[in-house]
C-alpha cells in the first residue's frame, strides 16, 4: 500500500461523498478483506458492497491484495490503493486538491454538530495551514520505511509515525510544529459555528 496516491479522475469526489464508500476504503486501510468479510463488518449484504468495491476498484481507489483459492472457489481479498487520497481536479495539484478534501471534511463535522465555516476563503486558509504545517512535521525516508512494514497494520503505523515525529525532532523544528497547531486551531476556532439554542418559552 502507498502512503499517499493522487486521484485525478472527477468521478472520486463523488465516490467519496458516500458513507458507505468511505467506511469500505476505512476498513480496507486497516487490512485486506474479501466482499463476505466487509459486508459482514458492515451487516450489509455482499451484493452492495461488490457494487461499491466494482467503482471504488475502477476509480484506482482499492486494488486486488491476492486471491486464495477455497474449494472450488476463488476468494478476492481487497486493500486500499494507499492511506491518504490526495484529490486534484484535472491536472491541478496542491492545494487545489488538499482545499476540496477539507470542504467535504468540514461539511461531514457539521453533521456531528461541529460547524465550521467552509466558505471558499476559509477552506483556503486551512488548507494552506495545513499543508505548512505536513511539511513540519515531514520525514519522508522514515514514513517510507514505516509504510513498508508489511507484517505491521494501519493503525500501527499511525502510532509509529506520530512517535518517530516527536522523537526524531529537534528542539526548534518541535516548536515549529507547535506554533503552526496552534494557528490552525486559532483559524478552525474563528470560523466555528456557535449551535443555535431554542428561544426559551414565556409563562403564562
Amino acid at each position: 500500500m502507498k502512503a499517499m496516491k493522487e486521484i485525478r479522475d472527477p468521478e472520486a469526489f463523488q465516490l467519496l461523498g458516500d458513507e458507505t464508500r468511505r467506511r469500505i476504503i476505512y476498513l480496507l486501510r486497516a487490512k485486506e478483506m474479501t466482499v463476505s468479510q466487509i459486508a459482514h463488518d458492515m451487516d450489509l449484504t455482499a451484493q452492495a458492497i461488490y457494487h461499491h468495491i466494482r467503482k471504488l476498484k475502477k476509480a484506482g481507489m482499492i486494488d486486488v491484495a491476492r486471491e486464495e483459492r477455497i474449494d472450488h472457489f476463488i476468494e478476492t481479498y481487497y486493500r486500499a490503493a494507499a492511506e491518504v487520497f490526495h484529490l486534484s481536479h484535472g491536472g491541478g495539484k496542491g492545494l487545489e486538491s488538499e482545499a476540496e478534501q477539507l470542504r467535504l471534511a468540514m461539511q461531514e463535522l457539521a453533521k456531528l454538530g461541529v460547524g465550521v465555516n467552509a466558505d471558499p476563503e476559509t477552506v483556503s486558509k486551512v488548507a494552506t495551514a495545513m499543508k505548512r504545517l505536513e511539511k513540519a512535521c515531514a520525514d519522508s525516508e522514515i514514513a517510507e520505511k514505516i509504510n513498508d512494514l508489511e507484517e505491521v497494520d494501519f493503525f500501527v503505523k499511525q502510532a509509529m509515525m506520530e512517535l518517530s515525529m516527536n522523537i526524531c525532532q529537534d528542539d526548534a523544528q518541535f516548536e515549529e510544529r507547535v506554533k503552526l497547531q496552534r494557528e490552525l486551531r486559532k483559524l478552525l476556532l474563528s470560523g466555528r459555528k456557535q449551535p443555535q439554542v431554542a428561544p426559551k418559552k414565556s409563562r403564562a
